[in-house]
């Protein structure tokens, strides 16, 4: 019950404040482990594991004993549900900086309002707060297409899947995931440093999103009952077809959801193109359809929010 508790006050502190505005833990891992990686780079995937592995389990350590910490102190002063209060407040903390949804919703709109005020270089360059291709020669459609696969992808990443492993694990659970996350965004890319030193991140993040990707899928399919058979369709049909084996999933649900075509040709500085196979039947994306994205996503998250907090709760009384 405290877990649960701590999940839903830390969703609500995201979707009311967003992100802390000063001395954020993810930015503060992000700079331990640049320092790491002076000492442990090297352009090999041993290497890249040592890496990993000092980071996810030193954050996961640490959080497993805080959790007990608190626990034991709490439940020391006043036994019971009452007496996990310092639970309760950790779990809802980390969750409030580990969670991105408003953040996420925030960017998206952000695009979507200059490209409604037809100011198309701006909305390029707001683009690349969102994705890392290259945004500078984009289409409206395409930077609309950009914006709605961010906008699904990081539905099952920033918001899904720490509700998941917070409800698993609890405070390890959520610091342990956005560690990982954190890693596979700044060394899990393809080009010449990290395509060896960057695979454990890139591998150890497919692996912590493979539930919260078809968990937000089937959320896909539930908030949308009259769109739900084209998303399957595209889910079953498309999904594969994706480099990553959980973007394509949502990426594919949202698309036959609401009724567009996503993927493409997606460049990236350094020179690399990526094609990729087209997700769903429907025509090319639109400015409009950011916000519709937006609203499923959000609708997304509160499912996974229920389905979680639920399964605690029937958990606790068994």
């Amino acid at each position: 019950m405290a877990r649960a508790l701590g999940l839903v006050l830390g969703y609500a502190a995201d979707r009311a404040l967003g992100d802390p505005r000063r001395g954020h833990p993810v930015a503060a891992f992000g700079t331990t482990a640049a320092r790491l990686e002076r000492l442990t780079y090297a352009d090999r995937r041993r290497n890249g594991v040592v890496h990993v592995g000092i980071l996810v389990i030193g954050v996961v350590a640490g959080g497993v004993v805080a959790e007990r910490s608190r626990r034991a102190r709490s439940l020391a002063r006043r036994p019971g549900v009452l007496g996990q209060g310092r639970s309760v407040v950790a779990v809802a903390a980390a969750a409030w900086a580990v969670l991105g949804g408003h953040s996420l919703e925030r960017e998206a709109r952000a695009v979507r309002d200059l490209l409604a005020a037809a100011d198309l270089p701006a909305a390029r360059l707001r683009l690349t707060h969102l994705v890392c291709r290259d945004t500078a020669e984009l289409t409206e459609s395409e930077v609309a297409r950009a914006v709605v696969e961010s906008v699904a992808e990081n539905t099952a990443d920033a918001v899904v899947a720490p509700l998941l492993w917070g409800a698993v694990a609890g405070l390890p659970g959520l610091l342990g995931y956005r560690a990982v996350n954190t890693l596979d965004a700044m060394i899990g890319h393809h080009n010449a440093r990290y395509e060896r030193f960057g695979w454990a991140a890139a591998r150890l993040d497919d692996i912590v999103n493979l539930p919260a990707a078809r968990l937000a899928g089937l959320a896909v399919l539930a908030v949308r009952p009259a769109r739900a058979a084209d998303a399957w369709h595209a889910w079953r049909r498309d999904a594969h077809r994706h480099p990553s084996p959980n973007a394509g999933v949502i990426e594919a649900a949202f698309a036959g959801s609401l009724g567009i075509r996503l993927g493409g040709t997606n460049r990236y500085h350094g020179s690399r193109i990526e094609h990729r196979a087209a997700m769903g039947d429907g025509r090319p994306a639109e400015t409009g359809d950011i916000d519709v994205a937006v609203r499923l996503a959000r609708r997304v998250d509160r499912t996974a929010l229920a389905v979680v907090v639920l399964a605690l709760i029937a958990g606790g009384r068994r």
